[in-house]
């Protein structure tokens, strides 16, 4: 579904990632995990056109997108989830959910994505009216995906979901995820917790300074030593 190439990214003259290389198969959901500033991110804004590369190639569905802007690129069937949630804080629960379906124009489609948002989220729909901005941190993440999911995407990208959430928080978003993959989009998940996102995903991949350092299923990197040590504190 998603192949990228020998991919290079640059801010400026710094090198963020390094001749990466991985592919996502239709339906799986995939991890990305690493230390912080590793170049989790920047792969999720290379994919995304974001950060174009500079050199190597991103195929969605055998075609090259890694030229392509943004809006096309969400228009082909991505979307990101982004790290830090950058919901619009001014707008209501509604109209942010409005902006993840600016692109479309199917009206009985939009309805159907929106009931399908609000069973998953019930709080969203008690919240609906209210602006996104005065939404604890949780109910913003909730609200991030819920966007993301407007767009209809056949791949969703997710970036740190569970950053500063409570754990029960955390659990919930978590079997969220996997509905949704259960539900038919395929998931790339970037993750400092290791532990969660290896346990819900078939596969994962091991980032070190830009680079892909290891790839395996996710049962065992989740029991690999090194893994262990580096990432899950055991």
């Amino acid at each position: 579904m998603l192949e990228l190439r020998g991919v290079n990214t640059f801010y400026g003259n710094i090198q963020a990632l390094r001749d990466v290389s991985l592919h996502i198969r239709e339906g799986e959901i995939v991890t990305l995990i690493g230390a912080n500033g590793a170049g989790k991110s920047t792969t999720l804004m290379t994919i995304c056109g974001g950060i174009p590369p500079r050199s190597g190639q991103i195929l969605f569905r055998g075609q090259p997108i890694h030229a392509l802007k943004p809006n096309r690129i969400v228009a082909l069937g991505i979307s990101q989830v982004p790290e830090g949630r950058l919901i619009f804080p001014d707008l209501t629960v509604q109209e942010n959910l409005d902006m993840g379906a600016f692109l479309r124009n199917d009206a009985r489609g939009i309805r159907a994505d929106l009931d399908y948002v609000f069973d998953l989220f019930p709080i969203l729909a008690q919240r609906r009216r209210q602006a996104g901005g005065t939404l604890s941190g949780g109910e913003q993440q909730m609200l991030a995906i819920s966007r993301a999911i407007m767009a209809r995407p056949s791949l969703l990208l997710l970036d740190e979901p569970s950053l500063g959430l409570a754990p029960i928080i955390i659990q919930q978003i978590f079997s969220i995820i996997e509905k949704i993959n259960a539900d038919g989009a395929t998931v790339f998940l970037v993750e400092q917790n290791a532990n969660q996102a290896l346990r819900i995903a078939n596969r994962g991949y091991v980032m070190e300074t830009g680079r892909i350092v290891m790839e395996d299923d996710a049962a065992t990197l989740l029991s690999n030593e090194a893994v262990r040590k580096a990432y899950l504190g055991m």
